[in-house]
This record gives C-alpha cells, sequence and structure tokens, in this order.
C-alpha cells in the first residue's frame, strides 16, 4: 500500500457523531486526516511498519472537544501561579480571600499590585449566611494596608478592591461611575470596593498592560490546560479595542497578534475562532460603527491557517448579568429592578434602538455576530434585532448567535430557528449558579436559566462553552449538567424538564460548536476526510452513571493529526 496511517484505534467506542450518532469501534489518521472509520477490518489495510496502533480495550474515542465560548489569554492570566485562586473549593469564606491575601502580601515586594481570581458570593459562607453582606475593601485592609489588591469575581462582571487600590485608582465618594457602571456604596456614601460592569474599567486603566510575553505565557498555560481536557478547538470571544481595558487587556487587540506569533512559532495547539470586539460595555451605535469600520479598512487578516486561526465575526455586549441585577428582564428581580440594556441611550426604547443599530451595521457589513446577552427581555431585543438586519440587509446563512441567552424565551427561540440563527450556551455556569441565582429571580426562574431542552426543541443550533475563566473549562461537568441539571452547591435538581440527552449533550460541544465555527463540514465528527481532532476517555462515556462523567480521565488528545497530551498506555 502507498500510504499507512499514522494512528489506528481499535477495540473501543468510537463515538463518531455524524448524523445518525452512530457508533463504530476502530478508526485511522493518515496525515492528519481521518482516513477510516468502521471496525477492525476496515483499518486492517492502513497498518505499516510505522503506524501506532492502540487498543482502547472498550475506552470511548470523541471528536475533538470544541469548547465554543473560553477567554484563552484571561483564562490563562487568572489561574496560578498568575493569579491567586480565589474559586471554590480553594476558598470557602471572605475570611479565607483574606488569608490568601495576607499571604501573597509576605512574599511580594512593596507596593506591588496583588490580583485574584473566581471569588462567587455564593461560595463564601459570610454571604451565604447574610445574603445582604457582600465582599468590602475593609475585608481586605486589614491584611493588605499598602499593596493595592484586585480581585476579579467569577463571572467578570464585578471586581473587588482594597482601600489602597481605590486611592492609587483615585475613586473616592465624588467618582461618577461611566454609563452601565455601578461604584458600589456604604450607607455612609463612601465606595465599598465593589465595581460592577463598565465601572471595572476604572480599575483596568489603572493597572499596567499586560506585557507581550505575560499574554504568551497566559495563552500557553491554558494551551497545555486544554490540551490535558481533550479540548482541541476554542473561541475567543472577543479580542479588540474594546477588550483593552478588561483584565489588564487580556482581550485587548495585541492579544491576537500574540496568537498570531505562537501559531508561526507551532506552539498553537488548538484551534481558535476570534470575535472582533470593536467596543466594549456602554458602547454607542456610533461609537460602534465608527470603530468597526476602521478596524474592517485597515484589512488585517494575517492569518497564515485559517483552520488553526481565523476571526470569524464580532462580539457586542447587550446587557449584563443576573447576579448584578444588570439582565434585563421582563418581570423584576426579587427586590426591585429590571435591569436594562448597558448601551448608550437614555430610556429603554433609546438602548434598544441603539443595539439594533449596532447589529445592522455589524451584518450589513458581512460579519457574523456573537451577542452577550442574558435577560429574557433583552434576549427578544436582541433576537429580533438580528430578524430585522437579515430582511433588510438579505445574507444566507449568517449564522448569528445570542452567547448565554440564560432566559431565552419561546419568542426568541421561535426568530432564531426561524432564521438559522444560533445560541451559545453555559452549562458550567448553570452548574454553579443555580442555587444562587434563585434569590434574584426566584424559584422558577432560576429552575429555567439555561433552556437547553426547549431551544433544541424549537430547533435552535446550540453550542456550549465554558466562559472561562468564569468557570473551568471541563467539557465533561457540562456533560454531565446538560444531562442531570443538578447544582454545584446542593446537588439539587434544578429544572429537571430542559434535561437533555447525552448524544445531545455531545453535539454540543462538537459538531453544533464547528457549527458555530462555519466548519462543521471539516470539524466535529469522526468521519473521513475530516480532520483528526480526537479525544480519548479512559471509560465508555456512553453507559456511563452521569455523577461519574467528570471523573472519566481524558488519556489522549489529538489536534490535526498531531499528538499533544498523552496518558495511554498501548
Amino acid at each position: 500500500m502507498d500510504t499507512y496511517a499514522d494512528l489506528v484505534f481499535l477495540g473501543g467506542q468510537v463515538v463518531t457523531v455524524d448524523a445518525e450518532f452512530s457508533v463504530a469501534s476502530a478508526l485511522a489518521v493518515t496525515g492528519g486526516v481521518i482516513s477510516a472509520v468502521g471496525g477492525r477490518d476496515d483499518v486492517a489495510p492502513l497498518v505499516g511498519p510505522g503506524t501506532r496502533v492502540i487498543d482502547l480495550r472498550g475506552a470511548t474515542l470523541l471528536p475533538g472537544i470544541n469548547d465554543s465560548h473560553l477567554h484563552g489569554c484571561a483564562f490563562g492570566m487568572a489561574t496560578p501561579p498568575l493569579s491567586l485562586d480565589l474559586g471554590h473549593p480553594a476558598v470557602s469564606s471572605l475570611a479565607d480571600v483574606a488569608e490568601a491575601v495576607r499571604e501573597t502580601v509576605g512574599r511580594v515586594p512593596g507596593g506591588q499590585w496583588i490580583t485574584g481570581h473566581g471569588w462567587d458570593p455564593g461560595f463564601l459562607d459570610e454571604c451565604v449566611a447574610d445574603p445582604s453582606r457582600q465582599p468590602s475593601r475593609r475585608d481586605l485592609d486589614a491584611v493588605s494596608p499598602d499593596h493595592p489588591v484586585v480581585l476579579y469575581s467569577f463571572s467578570g462582571h464585578a471586581t473587588w478592591v482594597n482601600s489602597k487600590a481605590l486611592e492609587l485608582i483615585g475613586i473616592d465618594r465624588h467618582t461618577d461611575a461611566p454609563p452601565g457602571g455601578a461604584i458600589v456604596l456604604d450607607d455612609a456614601g463612601e465606595p465599598t470596593g465593589l465595581l460592577h460592569e463598565g465601572a471595572q474599567a476604572l480599575v483596568q486603566n489603572a493597572l499596567p498592560p499586560l506585557s507581550r510575553r505575560e499574554r504568551a505565557d497566559a495563552i500557553r498555560s491554558t494551551l497545555a490546560a486544554l490540551a490535558r481536557l481533550g479540548v482541541t478547538s476554542f473561541t475567543e470571544p472577543g479580542l479588540g479595542p474594546g477588550g483593552d481595558g478588561i483584565m489588564r487587556g487580556a482581550l485587548g487587540a495585541q492579544t491576537l497578534d500574540v496568537y498570531r506569533q505562537l501559531l508561526a512559532d507551532g506552539e498553537l495547539t488548538a484551534r481558535v475562532g476570534v470575535l472582533v470586539l470593536p467596543t466594549g460595555m456602554a458602547s454607542t451605535a456610533e461609537e460602534f460603527a465608527r470603530t468597526l469600520t476602521a478596524l474592517d479598512d485597515s484589512g488585517e487578516s494575517g492569518d497564515a491557517d485559517p483552520r488553526r486561526l481565523a476571526i470569524h465575526g464580532v462580539k457586542i455586549f447587550a446587557d449584563g448579568i443576573v447576579p448584578n441585577k444588570t439582565a434585563w428582564m421582563h418581570e423584576p428581580y426579587t427586590g426591585g429592578g429590571c435591569g436594562s440594556l448597558c448601551v448608550g441611550g437614555e430610556t429603554d426604547a433609546e438602548r434598544t434602538a441603539e443595539i439594533a443599530a449596532m447589529i445592522r451595521h455589524a451584518h450589513a457589513a458581512g460579519h457574523q455576530l456573537g451577542v452577550h446577552v442574558t435577560g429574557d427581555r433583552a434576549c427578544d431585543s436582541v433576537a429580533d434585532a438580528f430578524a430585522a438586519a437579515v430582511a433588510e440587509h438579505p445574507r444566507p446563512d449568517a449564522r448569528h448567535y445570542v452567547i448565554h441567552g440564560d432566559f431565552l424565551t419561546a419568542h426568541s427561540m421561535k426568530v432564531l430557528a426561524a432564521h438559522g440563527f444560533g445560541a451559545n450556551m453555559n452549562p458550567t455556569i448553570k452548574w454553579t449558579v443555580a442555587d444562587m441565582e434563585e434569590e434574584f429571580v426566584g424559584a422558577e426562574r432560576a429552575a429555567y436559566a439555561w433552556p437547553y431542552r426547549d431551544a433544541i426543541d424549537a430547533g435552535v443550533r446550540v453550542a456550549s462553552g465554558s466562559d472561562a475563566p468564569v468557570t473551568y473549562p471541563d467539557w465533561r461537568q457540562g456533560v454531565a449538567t446538560m444531562v442531570l441539571r443538578e447544582s454545584k452547591a446542593a446537588g439539587r435538581v434544578s429544572g429537571p424538564e430542559q434535561r437533555i440527552g447525552l448524544a445531545e449533550a455531545i453535539r454540543t460541544y462538537t459538531i453544533d460548536a464547528a457549527w458555530q465555527d462555519f466548519a462543521d463540514d471539516w470539524k466535529g465528527s469522526l468521519e473521513p476526510g475530516k480532520v483528526a481532532d480526537l479525544c480519548v476517555l479512559d471509560g465508555d462515556l456512553l453507559t456511563a452513571d452521569p455523577h461519574g462523567i467528570p471523573e472519566i480521565p481524558v488519556v489522549l488528545t489529538v489536534v490535526d493529526g498531531q499528538v499533544v497530551h498523552d496518558t495511554l498506555r498501548d
């Protein structure tokens, strides 16, 4: 035979994720491409002297996992050793956070900024015992009077700082928050040290921007973690001028240049799709259009291999998040208020018109749109704006999608499905916040959040992402959550009617995520002719108890036919 396979897998559960979700037992890879799928007899002729033959012994071979919403540079910056780990279970109380900061103060030079990431009031004892008790600068001042401290919440929509940081930033009782942001004040009118949404830019603008080396190190750290998890593709959802003020510029335009350099140097061990972020939160339609036009006119693509690194579209922020009561809802939150859209405008009508204008401009310019939107009223506004943009400027297969879509309504789903639009949901966030959200929206609405079953039944193409560093990018936990709808803190079932089956859950991380990337014709399933992006689990995923899925080890990861993670014993 002229060409033998490089890799051959035998004796396993080869989950093809083809149209029938068929399961084979053998697969061959030749030159980075899947060359055969079937049984032992189908791959035997491809075995040559240089072929690595792997007996799966009943293990599961899947398409490489596609995390369709993951902030790669930010995730690397938010994890040790580049940042304090303040997520659960690393910390369980405000006192634990203070102790972690105290230990760091003793190790770093005087005056150096201390950063941490991942705190979640739903997992801090003092906040759980008294929901009105929120993190404060006073929790940090005693342990760090002279070092400025900046601690990012798990959601990325709130930042907690100490008094020294407030002093250096220049925030006091007289400081006005930027539009769409909030500086939380105490009963005396003084800043508590919490900043929400767009007000976080006040902190970011005071921090030294990330160096090119720091960005590269952060991305390398992320790539290594993803390889261990079997993730072979991910979407960087927002790199550009609008990200310059987020996490020291981790989402800024310079980060895209670092990705390009890693690709050129052969270090990009996952496929990366990018949404460009022209402007951040609280943008006006005029600012957005002006910035996007300038970016388009620059004509900068520069991607040597679009299957490894490609710009797919544009990101817009429509509203905030439920825990901050900044998601725009039809019905009030517990305690009042409905949130609002976060774009420019004095009234709901003006803000709705602004979002529609931004979407219309990006669509007419030929871009795919991914819009951050969480509240049900905001989802309706965005879905309607998608439909209006397509009606005004017909363009087949635009594949616009809502990002998060926590409270997608039946109306939103109908509009999205009718026009071939998608939804990008976050099962690991559902797992994390299911218990906490009840205090903001009540038990019924909290249970409904992330309505996978309804969306899929409505005909919406649904992809799943971790939104790392908001949650750890473990797709296994995501699959378990979609199937079980159980919460992280209490293990309670949240919205059992929104459960989906295992095959449907796997599709959201593979072929449907590839659809979002305009790549379902060449990746996302194990079929001859498609790229050899593979993930091997050391167990039978198809028959496993869903509770045990997060513990099944990933033992082999292959990208484009090249092994990037291997603990498999042949």
